[in-house]
């Protein structure tokens, strides 16, 4: 940020957490994010499928959750404009979905969709779920991935 629009970030540390938190305190940088975030949701709708994998995959990576004893992934998001174009994005995969528009989520479920989302879009190798948290039924640092094919494998016994 500093080398491409010289702006100097302000750094937090949560020591509890051990999150380290950057913010940048512009408002010429804010209008051009809203901008350029204008210009991607209109540019993801027609691009190549490699392209739409990619921004479907990093949507889940932030944003997802696997949950074994529902056996579905869900995505959070409290933009419905953002839902209905991961919805869309996820139909181009031939993945269905639901909008769930009180818990302001999406979920794919069922066995055929579960196996297309990991078969087409997948989690990143290296996105772990929290064990620390007080919810947490593994209590070990698991890969969401890992979770995913457990979910699918229990549906082949």
């Amino acid at each position: 940020m500093n080398k491409v629009f010289g702006f100097r970030s302000y750094k937090w540390l949560n020591e509890a957490t051990g999150v380290h938190r950057i913010s940048y305190h512009y408002v010429e940088l804010a209008d051009y994010i809203r901008k350029k975030s204008e210009d991607l949701k209109e540019y993801i709708k027609t691009t190549p499928l490699l392209d739409k994998r990619i921004f479907l995959k990093a949507f889940f990576d932030d944003e997802g959750s696997v949950h074994f004893d529902k056996k579905l992934v869900r995505g959070f998001q409290h933009n419905l404009e953002i839902l209905k174009l991961i919805q869309k994005l996820l139909k181009d995969f031939d993945i269905e979905s639901k909008i769930d528009r009180k818990y302001q989520e999406i979920i794919i479920s069922r066995t055929s969709n579960l196996i297309k989302f990991r078969n087409k879009i997948n989690f990143s190798k290296g996105i772990y779920i929290n064990p620390n948290r007080k919810n947490s039924i593994w209590k070990r640092k698991l890969e969401k991935r890992e979770i995913l094919d457990y979910i699918i494998s229990s549906y082949k016994k």
